[in-house]
């Protein structure tokens, strides 16, 4: 056997392998959410059943989560990437002296273990809504935004930062030249180019917000969230109902990110032709 055949073969079998252990979970976990039996068993199959899925709309303690979850999820996100866009914008600013100093404090967030952050925040907004009065702030949704927040900005910040090194100045003191105002220039130059790193950034802003546990664990306090629940679910004993909420979400993510691709590829195709 060749050299080249050698490395083909241990190629494929090692992309085989890497896809079978990246697969077989969820197939397992399929499996599990059809499979009859009061417990998480893919195999033998002992009868196909869609009960767990009825009985998962009535798991009030998993749609609190959910919901919950999505809530905290949307509000990260809306706050998450207006301000990783303007540390990214600032970063791309500074003199080079100063931008050492400047990403050491704007990655310091993510560098930060969850359990510091959550404690932090509780203990924080704890004396600050006692000081100002607004002790309404004081609850699970707001704390768990805010923790989030720190965090997931940086993730956005990193994001667009990696898009906006690409960008060439010149187009900006091309439209500076030509009488554009700096709001014109960052609406009609800037943020176009900017829209695959934005969308990248709510996207990632939503799934790192809905599976955070270790700070939300602390600020969410007497409320709920899908990871809490999960964890409190794992620690007495998990039921199908789990697989089949699985199955929902992977099956959502995966339409939409086959949306996505055929709109692209669509919009690709128009562009050419045009």
């Amino acid at each position: 056997m060749s050299a080249d055949i050698f490395r083909r073969v241990t190629f494929r079998a090692y992309l085989a392998l890497f896809l079978f252990l990246l697969m077989a979970p969820l197939l397992v976990m399929t499996a599990s959410a059809f499979n009859t039996p009061s417990y998480p068993q893919a195999w033998p199959i002992e009868g196909f059943t869609f009960a767990w899925f009825s009985k998962l709309m009535i798991s009030y303690d998993l749609i609190e989560g959910l919901g919950n979850s999505l809530i905290i999820a949307l509000a990260v996100t809306a706050l998450s990437v207006p301000i990783g866009l303007a540390a990214a914008i600032v970063m791309s600013q500074l003199q080079a002296r100063f931008r050492a100093i400047y990403y050491l404090v704007a990655i310091s967030p993510m560098l930060t273990p969850g359990i510091i952050t959550g404690v932090a925040t509780v203990v924080f907004w704890r004396e600050t809504t006692r000081q100002i009065g607004l002790t309404f702030l004081y609850n699970g949704l707001f704390l768990s935004v805010a923790a989030q927040t720190t965090f997931v900005s940086t993730l956005c910040m990193l994001i667009i930062l990696a898009r906006l090194q690409r960008f060439d100045p010149s187009q900006e003191e091309a439209a500076l030249d030509l009488g554009a105002s700096p709001l014109q220039i960052f609406t009609s130059i800037t943020l176009p180019f900017l829209r695959p790193a934005l969308i990248s950034s709510v996207v990632l802003s939503l799934l790192s917000s809905i599976e955070e546990f270790n700070a939300t664990t602390f600020t969410i306090l007497a409320q709920k969230t899908l990871t809490t629940v999960l964890a409190g679910r794992i620690r007495v004993g998990l039921t199908p109902e789990i697989s089949a909420l699985a199955v929902l979400i992977v099956s959502l993510t995966l339409i939409g990110a086959v949306a996505h691709e055929i709109f692209a590829r669509h919009k690709s195709r128009r562009a050419k032709a045009d």
